[in-house]
């Protein structure tokens, strides 16, 4: 099951349709991982082939938040830690709570979905978050962000990027919206990097992820040095990449086992046909980070001052 939704809010036809395709994928399945896996829409971030048991997935989760920052550079030293903070793709607004509560930060999410918008707006509020420190949610699209340039001294993507249909656009709007200093952070599903004498991905590998883009209304894949590249064409600072997907291997098997209990498999009904689809292709996940052909990437810089 994928994470965060966001695309672009563009006229075409084929826009729209994976926009509403995203929405209603959310609307429809985030109540049945909540249920589940509760509030962190989002990998876990795993020691390699340990053992791993149901009640270790929360903490793992936390860890995914808390080895981000450490990749991006983010300590506890108060005099460094953001104040403003936009979660892009925010989901039920899991990584918004904990960084608002973390830092003391002003939090804004944005999502696709009205179902997800809602529920982390009841959330931050049930927590007291809405009264403290300024956390809230609203329905936005990630390729036209409605905030000023500028606003945000950290840029939050976990999960999100995969969804959108122009990675330059993205890429471009989490720039606008960080401040001078900023940092972001891209978490993301990537394809492997081509070889040199590459052009393009096999085909056996582009059908392996055509059938998993049908089931979580995901568009094109890119790679990881897709995404750098990017970066370094908006003169963004201290660019820095890792793949993580040996740290994530557990996540999918986690997941699918989840759903197939009796609970999961009860929640699972009762979300709907987008989300019976979204589990019938968890395999393929599995698979396609076994081949090496799915990539779990870490992208994070600066905007310059």
């Amino acid at each position: 099951m994928t994470t965060h939704g966001e695309t672009a809010a563009t006229s075409t036809p084929d826009a729209r349709a994976l926009q509403e395709g995203i929405a209603e994928f959310y609307d429809q399945s985030s109540g049945l991982w909540e249920d589940i896996w509760g509030d962190h829409m989002h990998h876990g971030f795993y020691d390699p082939d340990s053992n791993v048991s149901g009640s270790d997935h929360p903490a793992a989760q936390i860890r995914m938040i808390e080895e981000s920052l450490r990749f991006a550079g983010i300590t506890d030293d108060p005099a460094k830690q953001p104040k403003t903070i936009v979660d892009v793709g925010c989901g039920i607004g899991g990584s918004s709570r904990y960084l608002a509560r973390k830092f003391g930060a002003e939090c804004q999410g944005i999502t696709l979905s009205p179902v997800q918008a809602g529920r982390a707006n009841v959330l931050a509020k049930d927590e007291g978050l809405a009264d403290k420190v300024y956390v809230s949610f609203q329905v936005a699209d990630a390729l036209k962000q409605p905030f000023p340039d500028g606003q945000f001294d950290l840029v939050w993507s976990m999960e999100s990027g995969e969804h959108m249909p122009d990675k330059a656009k993205f890429v471009n709007e989490l720039a606008r919206v960080a401040a001078p200093g900023g940092t972001i952070i891209i978490v993301t599903w990537c394809h492997r990097d081509l070889g040199p004498s590459e052009e393009d991905l096999e085909p056996w590998e582009k059908k392996l992820l055509n059938r998993i883009c049908n089931a979580y209304y995901l568009p094109e894949w890119c790679s990881t040095s897709d995404y750098v590249k990017l970066l370094q064409s908006l003169s963004l600072q201290d660019i820095k990449a890792a793949d993580w997907s040996e740290r994530v291997a557990p996540f999918w098997p986690a997941v699918i086992r989840s759903a197939f209990t009796w609970k999961g498999f009860m929640s699972l009904l009762r979300s709907g046909l987008k989300a019976i689809k979204g589990a019938l292709v968890m395999p393929l996940m599995i698979q396609g980070y076994q081949k090496g052909v799915i990539k779990f990437a870490i992208i994070t810089c600066r905007k310059p001052e």
